[in-house]
């Protein structure tokens, strides 16, 4: 067997498949079609297509028509459902409309701000997933202006969905759709794979653990990617739903579990919990790594 590796962009983020294969050609024929799945995924379910599914629900919001929905959307919805009851209405997939009052791509222009009280509340009474209509065939949006937003699972969702292609065909490989990582749980089973955790600080090449990974998937949520900085004050782009400000406590979480959509959600989860997502985390028995704004790193590295 050889390794093979390919490295590719979507879901806005650089991405890359290795296999472990006999052949190039064998592999190539891989890389295509884990790649058309991760395009169906985001030609279905992202907010930035006007043609998407997605788009399609969030401009029937407020409009009296239910739009339709599939077994796969359904299924994620209800996903959704769950991680919101899990985190106390914290993890809220209609909060995505808090960006049209936070500008994070403004960071190091000079015109960063902070919205003011009033512009959160224009959009605060526009969240609340307990307010959406849904059902095995429908959703609704009762509120013109309503948004769901699946950029908090579907990259993970893909991660899984392309792992189990390769698994279904008893193929070793690691799926990494920027930073959201799954390896299928085939021979060889003593293949390991070196999974850096990058300091939510310093460079990409700055790690603060380093996780043998041989099966299942590993996921973060961090203040690193996307924030901004007013008058000396860090602001994240990861917000309450409850208050529409950025969430103070941990840096960052990557978490490791069976599925990638899991170890994504429950990372964001912990990071939402603010102060008390260290504590949250522990009570899982979930292997992770987590650091505070104070850059006090806590691991606990369990069996991978």
């Amino acid at each position: 067997m050889q390794l093979f590796v390919h490295d590719f962009k979507a879901m806005g983020s650089p991405c890359q498949i290795q296999v472990l294969v006999p052949s190039e050609t064998f592999a190539n024929c891989q890389f295509r079609r884990l790649s058309e799945e991760v395009d169906r995924l985001e030609q279905k379910y992202s907010r930035f297509l006007p043609s998407s599914l997605l788009s399609k629900i969030n401009q029937g919001a407020g409009s009296g028509t239910p739009t339709p929905i599939d077994h796969e959307t359904h299924g994620i919805l209800h996903f959704a459902q769950q991680a919101f009851e899990l985190s106390d209405g914290l993890f809220d997939i209609t909060s995505g409309v808090l960006r049209q009052v936070w500008d994070f791509k403004s960071a190091k222009s000079g015109k960063e701000r902070v919205p003011s009280d009033e512009q959160l509340s224009t959009v605060l009474p526009l969240i609340g997933w307990e307010k959406v209509q849904w059902d095995d065939d429908t959703i609704y949006l009762p509120t013109k202006g309503m948004e769901i937003d699946f950029g908090g699972i579907v990259k993970e969702y893909a991660v899984d969905c392309c792992v189990k292609l390769l698994a279904d065909q008893h193929i070793k490989g690691l799926v990494n759709l920027g930073g959201d990582i799954g390896v299928s749980d085939c021979d060889p089973v003593d293949h390991v794979w070196d999974v850096g955790i990058r300091h939510p600080r310093k460079g990409h090449q700055d790690k603060i653990a380093h996780v043998p990974l041989t099966k299942g998937a590993i996921a973060a949520s961090g203040d690193y990617e996307r924030f901004i900085e007013v008058d000396g004050v860090r602001y994240s782009h990861i917000l309450s739903p409850k208050t529409g400000y950025p969430i103070q406590g941990l840096a960052t979480v990557s978490l490791w579990s069976e599925k990638c959509v899991i170890a994504g959600t429950l990372a964001t989860i912990a990071m939402l919990k603010a102060d008390e997502g260290l504590e949250w985390l522990e009570g899982l028995e979930q292997p992770f790594v987590a650091v505070d704004n104070e850059l006090n790193v806590y691991k606990d590295l369990g069996e991978s």
